[in-house]
């Protein structure tokens, strides 16, 4: 017996056994069949599962079906973390030789011995080989090669492009990773910058894949429904959308946790939004290997200048051609929007961000049974919560922020910890994060009441008084977009140099402003 397909979150995606949608339809920039027929080098840039290998592997076995050329995937990830230029061009060519086996075409052999010319004479032999058709080469996980490999691989291409055609080289390249090509043209040992020659001059022809749409999505799951009469409802849908950003590993991950684990993949049940925010739960616990890389970027220092900027709403200028930046958007971390500016890419990625920044706060905080932080009927007592808070702070912050990673984001990453401890598993915090916003905006959602709280610092340059009253406007706009009848807390951290002169008495006070009914606490 056949077994179903299901959502594939490991790997490239199979038609027989995977729901997928064809990949080259959300290719942006590419114009595929040009590539070939005018025998060009190109690239293709993405962030990590968001399908470029599905893509180069089910392009490559189309070419292949036909009659016109050649075309041969080739991994090159076997080369992380080797840094010697001779062994790592020897890799790439047992890696050409394994790819070339796999796919059934002829394997070329070694006819340099001296790495500087390994690879464009493995390229020379491999075309001579394949003719009289012309060969088509798609290099995956390029970003793995560093500094002498780097710039040794990229000059080997360089030297055959003007001599490409059948049976003499390569008639089309392309290099596939998590960046742009001029991304990788990093410094040559002698410390000049490295000119990659005209093939690689081609940003105008260089290609990315895009997140699913909308559209995409419904799609995706309407083969499933076509296949076991399973249907989800729109509300479902629609979730699954705003939580993923149209990204493709978290669609494929909520659509299979939902269908596959907390439902029986025999099961016909209908999935429900409260199927699949149970699936986003699961997931975000279960910190599934993908999700665990991207936390890992989180430790680059580069990565970690911009984060720290969104968190904190700071108006530290930020551009897009920024280097820090560009690492940024190229991860798939953060993106740009013309009426929010600089945000995390997704809901489900600024959870993970969050919750990696701050595990340590969150797993060292006492048990919540020790805090006086609910009320009897079960509702969440947030005037205790945040005095408690407000205490830990007195007692701890200074000795926790001398071990802390994001300084400047260490108020808000600790009081979002605090939050989570007692939330975990009854209740959702929301987040509106954006660089140059100036304040953190949190909604705390538990057993069906919500609550505001909005987050500012004193900087040097501030007043205590200036930021409060900036902080009220700002607050009620936030209560009343989001649920005018919420409970609202402006909570504001002096983090002025002098600030550290005074006493704590002085720095915690708990006012409440009667105009607005918003309580703003001192910290």
């Amino acid at each position: 017996m056949s077994r179903r397909r299901f959502f594939n979150t490991t790997g490239p995606c199979n038609p027989e056994r995977h729901y997928m949608l064809p990949p080259e339809d959300r290719l942006v920039g590419s114009q595929l069949s040009r590539y070939i027929k005018d025998e060009l080098y190109w690239v293709l840039h993405a962030p990590r599962q968001t399908g470029k290998t599905t893509f180069l592997q089910s392009w490559a076995r189309e070419i292949n079906a036909g009659e016109e050329a050649v075309a041969c995937y080739v991994s090159v990830e076997d080369c992380q973390g080797i840094a010697e230029r001779e062994e790592a061009m020897f890799t790439i060519y047992q890696d050409i030789c394994d790819s070339a086996g796999v796919a059934g075409i002829p394997v070329p052999s070694i006819a340099e011995r001296n790495p500087e010319g390994l690879l464009r004479t493995t390229l020379i032999n491999w075309a001579q080989l394949v003719a009289p058709k012309p060969l088509i080469v798609l290099f995956d996980e390029v970003d793995v090669l560093v500094d002498e490999t780097m710039v040794s691989f990229l000059r080997q291409l360089r030297g055959g492009f003007a001599t490409r055609g059948i049976g003499k080289f390569p008639i089309s390249i392309a290099l596939v990773g998590m960046r742009d090509l001029k991304d990788y043209l990093i410094k040559a040992k002698d410390g000049k910058s490295v000119n990659p020659g005209s093939p690689f001059n081609i940003k105008e022809d260089s290609a990315m894949l895009s997140n699913f749409t909308k559209n995409d999505i419904v799609k995706l799951f309407a083969q499933r429904t076509e296949e076991t009469g399973q249907q989800i409802t729109q509300e479902a849908l629609d979730y699954v959308y705003e939580q993923s950003g149209g990204q493709p590993w978290i669609v494929n991950s909520l659509f299979k946790r939902a269908t596959l684990r907390i439902l029986d993949d025999e099961s016909t049940e209908t999935v429900t939004l409260e199927l699949v925010r149970q699936a986003r739960d699961q997931m975000i616990e279960a910190r599934e290997t993908h999700l665990d890389a991207l936390g890992e970027r989180l430790r680059d220092p580069r990565v970690k200048f911009v984060i720290q900027t969104i968190i904190t709403g700071s108006s530290n200028p930020l551009g897009r051609t920024d280097p820090e930046v560009a690492l940024t958007m190229d991860l798939g971390l953060i993106k740009w929007d013309a009426n929010k500016g600089f945000t995390i890419a997704n809901p489900v990625y600024e959870e993970i961000l969050t919750r990696f920044i701050s595990s340590k706060y969150h797993d060292s905080f006492p048990p919540p049974s020790s805090w006086q932080w609910q009320k009897p009927n079960g509702e969440l007592d947030m005037d205790n919560l945040l005095r408690e808070f407000q205490k830990f702070w007195r007692r701890h912050s200074e000795i926790w922020e001398e071990t802390a990673d994001y300084t400047e984001a260490f108020p808000h990453l600790l009081l979002m910890s605090f939050l989570q401890r007692v939330t975990n598993g009854g209740g959702d915090i929301n987040r509106e994060l954006a660089a140059g916003r100036g304040r953190m905006d949190l909604l705390v959602e538990y057993a069906g009441k919500s609550y505001i709280i909005e987050v500012k610092i004193i900087h040097y340059y501030d007043g205590p008084a200036a930021v409060r009253e900036e902080g009220l406007v700002q607050i009620q706009g936030y209560r009343d977009r989001i649920d005018a009848s919420a409970p609202a807390y402006l909570v504001i951290f002096d983090r002025r140099p002098k600030a550290k002169e005074l006493s704590w008495d002085k720095k915690i006070s708990w006012t409440v402003d009667e105009t607005s009914n918003v309580t703003i606490l001192g910290c």
